[in-house]
């Protein structure tokens, strides 16, 4: 079955909208909403956050409107933060009375096959398998395995947003900071039933990891057609980490191609990558600029 469709991925830093006739895409959008603001301190989901939230989401409404796309051709799949959030019945209310469709609140699991999907689909060059796709959002990180379709999949509570509140409070973070970090991430993973050590390819996915190739490629300002597929020796990213985390918010800003809403939390999120990447002992990260959005785009064909 052809036809156009959207759909909308909300995460805890983002709000992102895919329109199109696929493979073909008319419209890629993002918003920083940072829905996930004080989330792990609180356990909720602040107002200003649900503001910012449901401005973006109205926008959104009227764009499909504006495409003509049919409401049963609508996906809107929420994630970490409104799996977590005390109060997600409210964020759940709130998208269905603007956008008129049910806001799907999805597992990790779930989470972790639309990723690996959108990911998989992307790829020019066939990649040596099996793959890890690891999904770095602001909530929760991602790691699935697999070939064409996911073997296995987990999801840990670990993001750049969540990470960065609860750990790296100052400016740049102390080295303290940064080795509570790193031990956080690496408690996670060595309870995590999927092992990097066993890819043979890692792909990249979401803005941590397009963000650090953008910055890596140093580009004047971020390009998307540049970052997507680029390949990227582990010893760069290793690098890279390490220069963001001795970095200023304000010096990681000046940066031409950071986007000002992820500069704060970049620094946590390098963490994860670098940890994940690490123990794969892969020689080289792949990054893919499509991600679970392509993912929940292609579900909705043949629906």
């Amino acid at each position: 079955m052809t036809g156009r469709v959207a759909a909308i991925d909300c995460g805890t830093n983002t709000i992102k909208l895919l329109i199109g006739t696929l493979p073909d895409v008319e419209v890629r959008e993002m918003r920083m909403v940072r829905l996930g603001q004080d989330l792990d301190r609180t356990g909720r989901l602040a107002d200003e956050a649900l503001a910012r939230a449901f401005a973006a989401i109205e926008e959104y409404a009227g764009i499909i409107r504006a495409h003509e796309v049919p409401v049963d051709r609508v996906r809107f799949v929420a994630t970490s933060a409104s799996r977590d959030a005390s109060n997600a019945d409210v964020f759940v209310a709130g998208v269905r009375e603007r956008l008129g469709v049910e806001p799907e609140v999805v597992s990790g699991v779930e989470e972790a096959a639309l990723s690996f999907d959108g990911a998989i689909r992307n790829l020019r060059t066939p990649p040596a398998t099996p793959v890890l796709v690891v999904d770095i959002g602001g909530g929760s990180t991602e790691l699935i395995l697999g070939a064409t379709t996911p073997d296995a999949a987990f999801s840990m509570d670990i993001g750049s947003v969540r990470l960065h509140e609860r750990h790296l409070r100052s400016d740049p973070p102390t080295p303290d900071e940064v080795a509570a970090c790193v031990a956080d991430v690496e408690r996670h993973l060595d309870t995590c039933p999927v092992d990097p050590a066993a890819a043979a390819t890692v792909v990249g996915v979401a803005g941590t990891v397009t963000q650090l190739g953008a910055v890596l490629l140093g580009l004047p300002a971020y390009d998307r057609s540049a970052v997507d597929q680029l390949v990227v020796p582990a010893a760069d990213v290793h690098a890279l980490v390490d220069r963001l985390l001795a970095m200023s918010v304000a010096e990681r800003r000046d940066l031409p191609a950071m986007h000002p809403g992820r500069a704060d939390v970049i620094g946590a999120g390098a963490i994860v990558l670098g940890r994940v990447l690490a123990r794969s002992g892969a020689p080289e990260l792949v990054i893919s600029e499509s991600d679970i959005l392509d993912g929940i785009a292609w579900s909705l064909v043949g629906r």
